[in-house]
């Protein structure tokens, strides 16, 4: 078996873009896809707990489910944002 360079494997690679055509960039719209989904799960959270809490035609499951999907979203997005300025802090530490 024939082991090929390096060269020929990253050659295999797909280059991915870094920015698309827009101007921005992947983290930019993947970090405002996390936001736009936490605010929208927060919004069903809560429009579902007062149509539960006003008697309408919503079970229990349903409320503490969506009440689940916005706080796991919210941690992901704390965590994100936690992980972003510990790499922010430590690239500027490593460029003194």
């Amino acid at each position: 078996m024939e082991i090929g360079s390096i060269q020929s494997i990253a050659n295999a690679i797909p280059k991915t873009k870094i920015v698309e055509k827009n101007g921005e960039s992947q983290f930019d719209s993947l970090f405002k896809g996390v936001i736009e989904g936490t605010i929208k799960a927060q919004a069903e959270s809560n429009t579902l707990t007062e149509q539960f809490i006003k008697g309408g035609d919503v079970q229990i499951h349903e409320v503490m489910i969506a009440g689940e999907k916005a706080k796991t979203s919210l941690q992901l997005l704390m965590e994100i944002r936690n992980k972003s300025m510990d790499m922010y802090k430590e690239l500027t530490r490593i460029q003194i």
